[in-house]
């Protein structure tokens, strides 16, 4: 194994710790400081902004113009909807489903990858997906339909499936652009697109905020989703996609639901259930079974 590849693999553990502590600090944050819209429109906007600032120090690169169609595409699946679906099913839902949820990143890569890149599924992938997808389905039908701070579950939940759907299609549609440009460039651009999509859906929110009288841990809750959550896990991954598959790069999923599950039950913010175990086990050995045999190829 290349020292390339060990950083690569190092990136991404590190993206998927980072999201698997969002999931409870984000919650936290809505919505008594800020709503889900709103939130995104920050997210973005405070991204588009660190990115063009640190660009100055770059080369310049020029944009094919046949990119650049790419580039709004990407943006939208990789910085509007998967968020949108994310913060707003956050708002409704809890952080232990959200991080167990959208571990059917790699199931629904699969099967987007079946689609638009080709790809032949085993009828051992057919099985990972169908238990993926019912792990899924037992936490949207058979789980709490509500909970302090969780006003409606379900439509949360779905709303998960819908924010990994939307990532695994920027996982597929982002990788023809990563070896053209640099990361800088790539989030510049894709982080711009993001906030001037976002702009008009997020604005009503955004305006609402109180923003001269946030206390200092709504501040630093705030800054980590924007930085670090944001910033750094976009760079971390568009760095692990130079050197690995986009299904490699969803496989690191696995780590966010044990982190957040961790994370959510120590400060108090969430707590295990039987259903929920079970449905992540579903959902573990579903999406295992639909990335064992890629995962074989990587070893040897």
């Amino acid at each position: 194994m290349t020292n390339q590849r060990i950083f690569a693999l190092l990136a991404a553990t590190t993206a998927s710790t980072i999201y698997g502590i969002n999931h409870t600090i984000a919650k936290g944050l809505m919505p008594d400081v800020i709503q889900p819209f709103g939130f995104i429109l920050l997210r973005v906007s405070g991204a588009a902004l660190v990115f063009w600032g640190i660009s100055l120090f770059f080369p310049s690169e020029k944009i094919e113009r046949r990119d650049w169609f790419r580039f709004v595409i990407c943006a939208f699946f990789g910085m509007v909807l998967n968020m949108l679906a994310f913060f707003k099913g956050l708002s409704l839902s809890t952080p232990i489903n959200s991080s167990v949820i959208i571990t059917l990143s790699p199931v629904l890569l699969l099967v987007l990858s079946a689609f638009i890149l080709r790809e032949r599924i085993t009828w051992i992938k057919s099985l990972g997906i169908f238990l993926g997808l019912g792990g899924a389905l037992v936490l949207i039908l058979f789980g709490l339909k509500a909970q302090p701070n969780a006003p409606n579950i379900p439509l949360g939940n779905l709303l998960f499936i819908i924010n990994a759907t939307s990532y695994s299609v920027y996982l597929i549609l982002v990788k023809p652009l990563v070896p053209k440009y640099s990361s800088i460039t790539l989030m510049k651009f894709l982080f711009l697109f993001a906030f001037l999509i976002n702009l008009p859906i997020g604005i009503s929110e955004f305006s609402e905020v109180n923003w001269t009288n946030l206390p200092f841990e709504a501040i630093w809750k705030l800054a980590f989703v924007v930085i670090c959550t944001t910033v750094m896990t976009y760079l971390l991954n568009i760095y692990a996609l130079k050197q690995l598959s986009p299904s490699t790069i969803g496989a690191f999923i696995y780590l966010q639901p044990v982190i957040a599950v961790l994370f959510a039950v120590l400060v108090g913010a969430d707590s295990l259930t039987a259903l929920r175990i079970g449905a992540a086990a579903l959902i573990f050995l579903g999406v295992y079974l639909s990335t064992i045999k890629r995962a074989r190829k990587i070893t040897d």
